[in-house]
């Protein structure tokens, strides 16, 4: 390794900017480019105002001009200037620009990067409040043939462009000393990008990180991360368990989303989701390929045993991924405010599949105190649009009575609230559903896995109970620490 990581017990404390950057120019080895569109050449103006820049940057450019950009880095696929598809276009032309002009004879121990960014900040009606992508890609060993590379997506909150500029330039900063000086920490780097930066100000709402250095990190983990620093309210992963921003997925799409514990996932779910999804399809204003389908978790269900067990959200999320599905995590307790969520993204049609006792809880004044306009206007918010709720029937342990959108029991107060919704179709009931599976409860196969009961594995999907056996997910902590001092 070079010696830029040999120096890592200095600056114990939150270093200033410009001691940030003024340790990075003085270093030697520390080398590359900076290519900024969109918000001026904000973060390279701070390496520049430090002192000692020839020793860091190779190159410094922008290029405003749409003409020029594509001259330099080609045209997009999508057309778009902001998108990760161009970072990540800027990042390897620049790179390949350093590989190609600087000689490794003359400079053996020089640790090439290449730091880019591509912004919109807010426009002048104030309706946009601007967005970006930047990220670093680079070498911690000179002799590091597959480089490293951490990415970002920020959301503005600042209603001047100049205070956006000045926050990017801050973050970009942050971001360039993380990657050198805290790459074996990507927690605490993310934490990091804050430095100096409020976090009303800017969201963080997408992170990947990928390369020899992070080859055991779980971007899965890290946009929990996002979550629990409230960095952001919602994170979205793919089937392949790579971060996504959740703005590109939902963007005028329709959305079926499911909420839940999936822990694990069993045939029930899957039974309200192919059941909702093939009604939500034959919908006349439907697209299917113009739909996403949704298996949301919620902070406050990852913390429901006390603090979040990060092994356990995996096991979660290993079983959704391998069912082909794509999984948010959101702050969103209550219903209206996921419906308000996706409403940022599209106009489409909308709609939650859940099972009777979440209605119920739906249309409980108690979770709406909060606000001054009490469920009315929670009301108003979830179901101002074409909002449909599909409910899955939920079978009476005591008295074997089905109970459906018909015959639910919500509070007496509620009821003519509650018709009028059912009456003006907001409610729509699922009726091809299985009556041979009503009986399986998430609660009760975990009770039998961790317990080692037998008969669980019939409750399951298809292939899953095998994922579990084989991965040993859903075992605890302690469980498998021990499993671990057996085996050694």
């Amino acid at each position: 390794m070079a010696s830029v990581l040999k120096r890592d017990t200095a600056f114990e404390n939150i270093p200033s900017i410009k001691a940030k950057t003024l340790r990075i120019n003085l270093n030697p080895d520390i080398y590359g480019t900076f290519a900024e569109i969109g918000a001026g050449q904000e973060t390279a103006r701070h390496f520049f105002r430090s002192g000692g820049a020839s020793g860091t940057i190779a190159k410094a450019m922008s290029a405003y001009d749409k003409d020029f950009s594509d001259a330099i880095y080609g045209i997009e696929d999508d057309g778009r200037y902001v998108s990760q598809g161009r970072l990540k276009t800027m990042l390897t032309h620049e790179m390949r620009l350093m590989e190609e002009r600087i000689s490794r004879k003359s400079h053996p121990d020089r640790l090439f990067f290449s730091y880019a960014n591509t912004v919109a900040t807010i426009d002048f009606s104030k309706r946009y409040k601007g967005h970006g992508w930047l990220g670093i890609r680079y070498q911690l060993d000179p002799g590091q043939k597959e480089l490293d590379e951490i990415i970002l997506h920020v959301r503005f909150k600042q209603n001047e462009a100049r205070l956006q500029q000045e926050t990017l330039g801050i973050l970009g900063v942050n971001l360039i000393y993380g990657a050198f000086y805290k790459y074996h920490k990507p927690r605490k780097l993310l934490k990091y990008l804050y430095d100096h930066i409020d976090k009303d100000t800017v969201e963080i709402d997408m992170v990947n990180f990928s390369g020899p250095n992070f080859k055991d990190v779980d971007n899965r983990l890290m946009s929990l991360q996002l979550i629990r620093n409230d960095m952001t309210d919602a994170v979205m992963f793919g089937p392949d368990g790579n971060n996504l921003l959740p703005a590109t997925v939902l963007y005028k799409k329709n959305i079926l989303a499911l909420r839940g514990s999936f822990r694990p996932v069993t045939k029930v779910n899957m039974d309200m989701f192919q059941k909702s999804y093939d009604i939500f399809i034959r919908d006349q204003t439907v697209e299917e390929e113009k739909s996403i389908v949704i298996f949301e978790i919620t902070l406050s269900n990852l913390k429901a045993s006390g603090e979040i067990d990060e092994r356990d959200f995996m096991d979660r999320a290993e079983l959704l991924c391998s069912l082909g599905h794509t999984v948010m995590i959101s702050k969103f307790q209550e219903y209206y405010k996921l419906v308000e969520y996706f409403n940022n993204y599209t106009k489409a049609r909308i709609a939650l599949t859940m099972g009777v006792n979440n209605l119920v809880d739906v249309f409980d004044e108690k979770y709406y105190r909060h606000l001054s306009g009490g469920i009315l206007e929670a009301f108003g918010k979830l179901f101002f649009k074409d909002l449909i709720v599909y409910l899955y029937p939920m079978k009476n342990a005591e008295t074997g009575q089905i109970m459906t959108s018909n015959n639910v029991k919500v509070h007496p107060r509620m009821k003519e609230l509650y018709k009028f919704f059912k009456y003006n179709g907001k409610v729509m009931d699922i009726f091809d559903y299985d009556t041979e599976i009503m009986h399986i409860f998430s609660r009760d196969v975990l009770k039998k896995i961790t317990t080692g009961e037998e008969g669980w594995e019939e409750m399951l999907p298809e292939g899953i109970a095998e994922i579990i056996k084989e991965r040993k997910l859903f075992l605890g902590k302690a469980a498998k620490e021990k499993e671990k001092v057996g085996k050694i």
